[in-house]
């Protein structure tokens, strides 16, 4: 059964902008522990990618097909990525 159109727009928008933000947060976060011993650039190459990694996650958002799709895939690699962060001890 199908809503109201403004829900899956809705949907889309929260996906952009939490979703991506979940994202690119750990994008930087896996920058900042992975990348080499200079910890001052490593932090600033994942801060810099992570605003690629967020619009690109809002293009992502509103090219997918449906809202679904769209959440699903927000969800694999935030999940994967959150996943190897907590494997190798980057989050708590």
């Amino acid at each position: 059964m199908r809503g109201p159109r403004w829900l899956g727009i809705l949907s889309r928008c929260i996906a952009a902008v939490l979703g991506g933000y979940l994202l690119a947060a750990l994008v930087a976060i896996g920058c900042a522990l992975w990348l080499g011993p200079p910890r001052a650039e490593a932090v600033l190459v994942g801060m810099l990618l992570s605003f690629a990694v967020h619009a690109g996650a809002v293009i992502w958002v509103f090219a997918a097909r449906s809202a679904r799709r769209a959440w699903a895939g927000l969800a694999v690699p935030t999940l994967a990525l959150g996943a190897a962060l907590a494997l190798t001890g980057g989050l708590p």
